[in-house]
């Protein structure tokens, strides 16, 4: 597992904290178990992004409508797949747990991390400082 995504807005932090624990257990359980794990990571995206949804609309974040967008592309594809899941296609589930695995990373990085910073500057007048490791290269 990678360090955490920290874009130093703390409840931001939390919340993306909690979806990395809930995709690794979605991605390591047990077949059996995963229309359960599945069905909470679907809850936890629809508080998830309707938490920062309110933020950007509250706040009158300028880029909110693409990121918006792209929250609701993401929940109508975990609304599709999670009864299929449910119905025993393991397959499905797995594709979609990678999927949002490689997905997450480039939104917060991208989306989140201008939220973050546009949160913060409202709230506390700057911008984030936020220290991240730094991984030796094998040269």
């Amino acid at each position: 597992m990678s360090d955490p995504i920290v874009l130093g807005y703390q409840e931001m932090d939390t919340v993306h904290e909690e979806f990395e624990e809930l995709l690794a257990t979605a991605a390591s359980c047990a077949d059996q178990q995963l229309p359960q794990q599945i069905k909470v990571l679907v809850e936890h995206l629809k508080g998830h992004f309707a938490m920062e949804d309110a933020w950007m609309r509250q706040d009158g974040f300028p880029p909110a409508e693409c990121h918006i967008a792209e929250h609701a592309a993401v929940l109508k594809s975990a609304e599709e797949v999670q009864p299929l899941v449910d119905k025993g296609n393991v397959h499905v589930g797995r594709s979609f747990v990678r999927t949002l695995a490689s997905w997450f990373p480039a939104h917060a990085t991208h989306l989140d991390s201008a939220l973050a910073a546009w949160m913060c500057k409202r709230q506390l007048g700057g911008r984030p400082l936020v220290f991240h490791r730094r991984v030796a290269s094998i040269d």
